[in-house]
């Protein structure tokens, strides 16, 4: 398996939040889980500009792709690392 280009604290700092692991950590503890039906965008913690940027990068499938996905999955289940 490849690294991601771009690390979880770096799409949280382009996010526009705090990106340090602690911060990502409560982050994750505080929204998670999301309902498996809930596109991660359309989530109601993100403001316009983070569902934008995610909905395009995913539609992209650019470069923060595989870095969302993986949020996406922590905010699913919840961080466990």
């Amino acid at each position: 398996m490849e690294t991601p280009i771009h690390s979880l604290s770096a799409l949280f700092k382009q996010l526009g939040l705090p990106d340090d692991a602690v911060s990502i950590d409560q982050f994750i503890v505080t929204h998670s889980p999301l309902k498996p039906d809930l596109h991660l965008a359309d989530a109601f913690f993100w403001n316009e500009a983070q569902q934008q940027l995610l909905r395009d990068e995913i539609l992209e499938d650019a470069d923060w792709a595989e870095v969302i996905d993986q949020l996406d999955v922590l905010l699913r289940k919840g961080r466990s690392e």
